[in-house]
């Protein structure tokens, strides 16, 4: 398999216009990807609008592997958060184990049961069906709504869940069912399900988020890492097409840092309503530009 191949197709002013569309894609992943607002619909939109000239097989892969890079920016913090955990004891193994990161670790997968057997067997099948401007649409609205009525229901009530330690097996089960929901159909968001999910059950907003950010690592990593090697084992990769890759990946960790930051200090402070409100207005919009013919 040939992972690169040396081409240039493009004269230079048009490789340099693709870098340029790959930095603008790998800013909205790095937005999207940790907002409740869907990264996956956002790309779909994006790339309708302002496409990529790369073959459909690449482009497919993509908007999935570029999620790497906020992988990365998830895991970082991740480590960040946890380098001042106590570990079990001050000897032995135990000077290098923290059970409470291992019990967070096994609920996780719990969480992505779901998502990765549905992912494994139908992500062709699902692509083929519901990747298109009006399922983006219609799921946006969906959950823009289900945001708006969660937060409104929710309002002055105590959570019962707090910690992020609390989310036992159970829970984490059903956060996964929800999480379902987004690796069915896109724009749903998979942090905007996990978060909806979570509330729904009792979750407190910051526990939702914080879970719905580690539960995103195994997820993408996976879902990218399947999507990759289907790729490689079918198509070859040009150079030009590597360097979008890249670019895209690297600008989506650097953007995610600053967002992973800024939501869970928004979160402190105010609800999720206007990720609700965006969504619906998004919706709309794109349901009336596929009408009248600009995307689609």
């Amino acid at each position: 398999i040939h992972i690169f191949m040396i081409q240039y197709p493009y004269p230079i002013g048009g490789i340099m216009l693709e870098i340029l569309k790959a930095i603008l894609f790998g800013i909205v992943e790095g937005i999207t990807e940790w907002l409740p607002i869907s990264s996956t619909g956002h790309m779909i939109l994006l790339n309708e609008i302002m496409p990529l000239k790369v073959s459909d097989a690449f482009y497919s892969m993509f908007e999935v592997v570029i999620q790497l890079g906020a992988i990365m920016a998830g895991v970082f913090i991740f480590l960040e958060k946890n380098n001042n955990k106590e570990p079990l004891s001050s000897e032995g193994a135990g000077a290098y184990i923290k059970c409470d990161i291992f019990k967070l670790w096994f609920h996780i997968l719990v969480s992505c049961i779901p998502a990765a057997i549905v992912g494994v067997l139908f992500d062709e099948k699902l692509e083929e069906l519901f990747y298109n401007y009006t399922t983006v649409a219609i799921m946006l609205i969906l959950f823009g709504i289900a945001f708006i009525i969660v937060e409104t229901m929710h309002h002055g009530k105590k959570a019962k869940v707090r910690t992020i330690e609390g989310i036992d097996y159970k829970l984490a089960a059903y956060i996964g069912l929800f999480q379902l929901i987004a690796a069915i159909f896109p724009g749903t968001s998979r942090s905007g399900a996990t978060i909806v999910g979570a509330l729904i059950l009792g979750v407190s907003r910051t526990v939702a988020a914080e879970y719905t950010f580690f539960l995103a690592v195994p997820v993408m990593f996976g879902a990218s890492l399947l999507k990759g090697v289907k790729f490689l084992l079918h198509n070859s990769m040009s150079s030009q097409e590597g360097i979008i890759l890249l670019v895209g990946m690297l600008v989506a960790f650097v953007v995610s840092l600053f967002v992973i930051r800024f939501l869970m200090g928004y979160i402190k402070k105010h609800d999720f309503k206007v990720f609700g409100w965006y969504r619906i207005v998004l919706g709309i919009i794109v349901l009336i530009c596929g009408f009248v013919g600009v995307i689609g």
